[in-house]
């Protein structure tokens, strides 16, 4: 039976009768798309590899016709940024000596075309993501869901990097510059591969910060300001801050540093070590024992602890609504809204004599009503 004749065929047909090529008036709106999705500072893409994409697409292109297309792209695209006329856009890219109003530019040194300005930078999206990745009232799915309509904003390279840096435990909500340049840093120590050349993960250095009782508005430098040089592995975020957890050489095991409390973040050039023993660790399992959540009554309770546990309180309670008093030598109070409940209880059995339960009264007298029921077991 003879094949039915569509108007689409006979549109085909007739395009081919006159020397017309098919789909040429949606190809540079293809190109753009295409250029969005496979390009950024680091990732090029040749005009022979973008005909090769064409022709999968079906449509047939020529080397040549892709700088045109490009030129119309860069036209329209300032148009529209400028809110100008097409003739504008154009005369002002004429003068345009060193691309700096081009949307694709061509990279001498690659030999390839590549979005240069985007609508948003890339740490913008990043925080999108990982905002959305840490909503709990978010389903795995909607998460992904959602993560994958940010993640259309960069390159597909970018958007890998985004998925896969962080490993994600609780919320965050941070735009601290320096955490940032923090993160940036740690995210190029532990890649295997920069600006599309091989590297080797490598040991990162700093400083590391403290409270100390006198002053518990300002940090001051552990170990007098020596720096510590340790292997980077996996970043984690919880409870609105960054962690990093790495292998530090002198002590031969994992650790968590707090990423707002590094200093001066920089490469050391050496090979990263550790690998074995990072293997070795279960992350959720290792996450739910390092970070602790606990809720209940909330009322103001004032404790007192020795000296050198102020780090550990103040990333407890925080700063904000919170008075920290100096009680002597070896001791400090804090006095902060807490929760109240036998996990809280729990968190601060495991100080032993180290802490002490000031005041209210009633706070103190359930607290010891909590230890009498563990003796109760023995």
């Amino acid at each position: 039976m003879a094949k039915k004749t569509t108007d689409q065929d006979l549109n085909l047909k007739d395009e081919a009768r006159h020397g017309k090529q098919v789909n040429q008036k949606v190809k540079p709106y293809i190109v753009l798309q295409y250029l969005l999705k496979m390009t950024d500072d680091e990732h090029t893409q040749t005009a022979t590899e973008i005909c090769a994409y064409l022709q999968e697409c079906g449509i047939s292109a020529e080397r040549r016709s892709i700088y045109r297309d490009i030129e119309e792209i860069n036209k329209v695209s300032l148009m529209l940024e400028e809110n100008c006329t097409i003739f504008e856009a154009e005369e002002m890219l004429l003068d345009d000596e060193d691309d700096e109003l081009k949307l694709v530019v061509y990279n001498k040194t690659k030999k390839g075309f590549y979005v240069r300005q985007r609508h948003f930078d890339l740490n913008d999206i990043r925080l999108l993501a990982e905002s959305i990745y840490s909503s709990k009232f978010l389903t795995e799915s909607q998460t992904q869901r959602l993560v994958d309509v940010a993640c259309e904003f960069v390159s597909e390279y970018q958007a890998e990097k985004i998925r896969h840096n962080v490993f994600l435990t609780d919320r965050v909500k941070t735009n601290n510059k320096s955490v940032l340049n923090n993160i940036s840093i740690i995210n190029e120590a532990m890649s295997k591969e920069i600006e599309g050349e091989k590297h080797l993960p490598e040991k990162i250095s700093f400083k590391y910060l403290k409270y100390t009782i006198d002053n518990v508005g300002n940090q001051v430098e552990r170990r007098q300001g020596a720096k510590y040089v340790v292997s980077p592995y996996q970043l984690l975020i919880n409870d609105g801050n960054y962690y990093l957890l790495a292998f530090d050489d002198y002590a031969q095991d994992i650790r968590t540093y707090r990423v707002d409390r590094m200093k001066g973040v920089s490469f050391t050039g050496e090979p990263r070590e550790g690998k074995e023993v990072f293997d070795k660790i279960d992350l959720h399992t290792y996450t739910q024992r390092v970070f602790s959540m606990f809720g209940g009554e909330q009322k103001r309770v004032t404790l007192r602890f020795i000296n050198p546990l102020l780090d550990t309180v103040v990333d407890r309670f925080g700063k904000e609504g919170v008075i920290y008093r100096k009680e002597d030598d070896t001791h400090f109070s804090v006095t902060a809204k807490v929760e109240i409940s036998d996990q809280f209880y729990g968190w601060l059995l495991g100080f032993g004599k180290k802490v002490k339960v000031l005041a209210p009264d009633d706070v103190k007298d359930k607290f010891v009503a909590y230890m009498d029921k563990i003796r109760e077991m023995y």
